[in-house]
């Protein structure tokens, strides 16, 4: 059996993501961030002061990755780290005014790219697609081991 990259869910959910990544990019450029940011500054918006352990988890990504993004961000002056006042091995990430200033601009300009991509859907089924993303996102961590590692597929 040869493999059809069109009927891979694996090829068409990355291919597609790339390509609202790059709408993203372009949209958010001008703003002075990119897409490699965004899901942490989504984060931080949500609720400021957390540490880059919160932050992996929260991302389901490396520590070497998001410690390579928070230091991008602290040089382009969207976030500042201080010691946690209860346990000083710990840092807490906390938004600058230039990062918080961004939240608007930048939700908006993902909400257009959204709206662009899903326009051939009508509202119910683009309800149903964001309901399955979820599924899938929420079969995939279920079938992590606890070590972090892929489980059984």
């Amino acid at each position: 059996m040869e493999f059809e990259k069109n009927l891979s869910a694996g090829y068409l959910v990355n291919h597609l993501a790339r390509m609202f990544e790059r709408a993203l990019a372009e949209r958010i450029r001008p703003l002075g961030i990119t897409p490699g940011v965004f899901p942490a500054l989504l984060e931080l918006w949500a609720g400021d002061g957390l540490t880059q352990k919160d932050l992996v988890n929260r991302l389901d990504i490396e520590q070497a990755t998001i410690a390579n993004t928070l230091a991008r961000m602290e040089r382009d002056g969207l976030i500042r780290r201080e010691r946690d006042q209860a346990d000083g091995r710990v840092q807490r990430v906390w938004l600058t005014e230039r990062g918080r200033s961004l939240r608007n601009p930048a939700t908006q300009a993902a909400d257009g790219v959204n709206r662009d991509m899903l326009a051939s859907f009508s509202c119910e089924e683009q309800q149903r697609l964001i309901e399955l993303m979820g599924q899938l996102v929420d079969t995939a961590h279920r079938q992590r081991t606890p070590a972090g590692k892929p489980g059984p597929v």
